[in-house]
């Protein structure tokens, strides 16, 4: 088994075994790593690399943005709703321009709400193990189109679990 298959089967068990939160913290991983590679593409002139690192960054982003339950998640859903869409718009910036400068300020945005969810995983009583998301290889949709900030956020009808 070759490194990155390790380190994906690695991730695959860690998710499988993770508790909801624990899955959350798992994505801003994957996303942090995406926005470091995109600026490691940005620094060597490569087009493709920071593409296909930034679409992916949007894919989960825009995962985590539709599973947001605003009934039960009341105004921390709403918040985080607008934190995606903050961020969503930044990394596209970051893809059209380029710059190294809106991808650190991205990694320093989900650096911080990352320390977040996983104080709040160390300060929860351990769960079962969940199914509902996980990281993996296959090929995802592409992330929603991006829409204007509304006021008035809409409920998801998503998957199963919640944030």
């Amino acid at each position: 088994m070759s490194k990155p298959d390790t380190a994906f089967a690695y991730q695959q068990s860690s998710a499988f075994g993770a508790s909801a939160v624990g899955q959350v913290v798992a994505l801003y991983d994957r996303i942090l790593r995406d926005f470091r590679q995109a600026i490691q593409a940005v620094e060597a002139g490569q087009v493709e690399a920071r593409a296909n690192s930034l679409k992916h960054a949007l894919t989960i982003i825009g995962e985590l943005q539709g599973v947001l339950d605003f009934e039960q998640g009341g105004e921390s859903a709403r918040h985080l709703n607008g934190f995606y869409n903050v961020s969503r718009g930044m990394v596209m910036q970051a893809g059209i321009t380029s710059s190294v400068a809106v991808l650190q300020e991205l990694v320093s945005m989900f650096t911080r709400l990352r320390a977040a969810w996983a104080k709040i995983e160390s300060s929860v009583a351990p769960a079962e193990p969940t199914q509902h998301v996980r990281i993996t290889n296959r090929p995802q949709l592409p992330p929603p189109q991006s829409a204007p900030i509304s006021a008035e956020a809409e409920p998801s009808s998503g998957s199963g679990w919640r944030a």
